[in-house]
Order: C-alpha cells, then sequence, then structure tokens
C-alpha cells in the first residue's frame, strides 16, 4: 500500500508541476476569443507529452526502487551477491558501460533495467528468477538487461511516448473544438461550451488506445535486439534461447504498470497491445541469427 500511495503520490506532484510551468510560460491559453490557437495548443501538448516523460525517466531509477522494494547491493554479503556483481561488472565492461548499480528484490521470475542514461541505470533481477534459473541462463538475463542500457532503450522509448503524447494531446484538443463548434451550431458565444471539455476526456482516450500501440511496438522491437545484443555479449546465443525457454514455462511476475516494458518478460496481453513479443517468437529470432 506504501508504494502504490508514493506512486500516485509523485505522479499528481508530477502533474501539478507540469501544469504550473504551463500556466507560468502561458501556453494553456490556447482558447482565445478568436479561437483555436494551434501554435500555442502545440507548444503546450509538447509540454505536457515530452515533460511527463522526461520527469519519469528521470525519477525512473527511483520509481523503480520504490515500485518493486528492489535493494541495492552495495557490498556483497553471500557468494550469490558477489557473484551478480560480478556478472554484470563484466557484461557492462564488454559492452563499453560505466557499471549500473545491481539489486534484488522480491517476487516472482523476472529481472528489469532502467536508469535515465547509460551511465546512471539500475539492474535488478527478482529472487524468483534468481531460485528458478540456473546461472548460465541468469548470466543471459543479465546480459539482455545490460543490452537494454547500451542500446539506450530507456531514452528511446522516452522519446517514442513523448512523441505520441505530444500528438494525443494536440489532436484530442483540436478535434473537440470542431465537434463542440458543430454542436453550437456557429451560435455565438465567448469561447468553447461543455462539449469541449468532454470530448476533450473522450478524444484523449480513444487517441491514447491508439498511441499506445504505437509505444508497444516500439517496445517490442527493442526486445528482439535485447536479446540478440545478450547473445553477442556471451558469444553465444543458446543461453539466452534456455532463458527465454524457462521463462515461456513460469508465471512470471508483474511490474508496476509505468515499469512493465522494462522487464525480461511482460504480462500476457492481447499481441498490439503487449509490450514484449510472445517467447516463441523471440526464441524462433535468435534461432534464424546466423
Amino acid at each position: 500500500m506504501k508504494r502504490i500511495i508514493l506512486f500516485l503520490i509523485t505522479n499528481i506532484a508530477v502533474m501539478l508541476v507540469l501544469s504550473i510551468s504551463a500556466r507560468i510560460l502561458g501556453v494553456d491559453r490556447f482558447l482565445t476569443q478568436n479561437g483555436l490557437n494551434m501554435g500555442m495548443l502545440l507548444v503546450f501538448a509538447a509540454l505536457i507529452g515530452f515533460g511527463g516523460s522526461f520527469i519519469s525517466l528521470l525519477m525512473s531509477k527511483t520509481m523503480a526502487k520504490w515500485g518493486t522494494g528492489a535493494q541495492v547491493i552495495e557490498k556483497p554479503a553471500n557468494q550469490e551477491e558477489f557473484w551478480l556483481m560480478n556478472t554484470v561488472s563484466n557484461l557492462a565492461s564488454k559492452a563499453g558501460l560505466p557499471i549500473p548499480e545491481v539489486a534484488i528484490y522480491e517476487g516472482a521470475p523476472n529481472a528489469f533495467a532502467t536508469g535515465p542514461s547509460k551511465s546512471n541505470s539500475l539492474v535488478a533481477v527478482s529472487t524468483g528468477l534468481l531460485q528458478t534459473m540456473n546461472r548460465r541462463e541468469v548470466e543471459a538475463v543479465l546480459a539482455h538487461e545490460v543490452a537494454h542500457i547500451a542500446n539506450g532503450d530507456m531514452v528511446t522509448l522516452t522519446l517514442i511516448q513523448g512523441v505520441v503524447n505530444t500528438f494525443v494531446i494536440f489532436i484530442s484538443r483540436a478535434a473537440a473544438y470542431v465537434v463542440d463548434g458543430f454542436l453550437r451550431n456557429d451560435e455565438e458565444s465567448s469561447g468553447p461550451g461543455i462539449g469541449y471539455m468532454i470530448f476533450s476526456i473522450i478524444f484523449e482516450i480513444l487517441f491514447g488506445v491508439l498511441a499506445s500501440m504505437v509505444v508497444m511496438f516500439f517496445s517490442r522491437q527493442r526486445e528482439y535486439r535485447a536479446d540478440s545484443g545478450a547473445a553477442q555479449l556471451l558469444g553465444n546465443r543458446q543461453p539466452m534461447i534456455d532463458a527465454l525457454g524457462v521463462l515461456g514455462n513460469l508465471q512470471t511476475g508483474n511490474l508496476p504498470k509505468d515499469m512493465a516494458a522494462s522487464g525480461i518478460a511482460g504480462g500476457r496481453m492481447i499481441a498490439l497491445f503487449s509490450s514484449h513479443p510472445p517467447i516463441e517468437a523471440r526464441i524462433a529470432a535468435l534461432q534464424s541469427v546466423n
């Protein structure tokens, strides 16, 4: 419950900061007596769309620790923790990266990488994953997460999310203004009616659903690249294939909603809305690499 409350408070704080920023900059005044100021609306949409995405990226490590209860390994307390830190260190060195923070969290099998940059990142694995995989398979999972960092996937997905957020906010408000004008039948008014507010919400939900399909498409592509990157770091694709095979037979743990795309495995959802490709497709893609 504490984690949920912290998550809600953080998101409310982000929205307040963005709303205040929009008011200070004056870009929230895109509705004028002369109609819709499209240029100002675009700036407003970009501020909210990109602002929320980049604030989330900057806070991603902190939010990940809050959301999962992940404990960063400062000094290895046992052989397993020593092995984890040493393995991530070696993989990061092969990938030409600074060593990420390494953490363990209680939960069903899963793992994730997050962080605002290649030099400020976190790799975390669950106790469930450590208990169900052998070290060769765990190393493959860690290589997959390090490959995510090396590919800059966190920043790339943030940029994509920012772009689609901007278009959703811009198009939903522009469309709502047009519909509201049609419903008012050009009657004289000092501004948009209640229809504008209602249709802004409706269109934002509809366009948001479509936009999520675009974001999830790119998320699935980065999983294929991370699988391939893991095979390259290990010099052998078989450990990654074996690790995926194990995951395919497990009930993997669900990460917090805003982190779902970061895990080694995603929830089983309708294909177009899934952050991860099917395990079978990922294995086939690895097996097809010459």
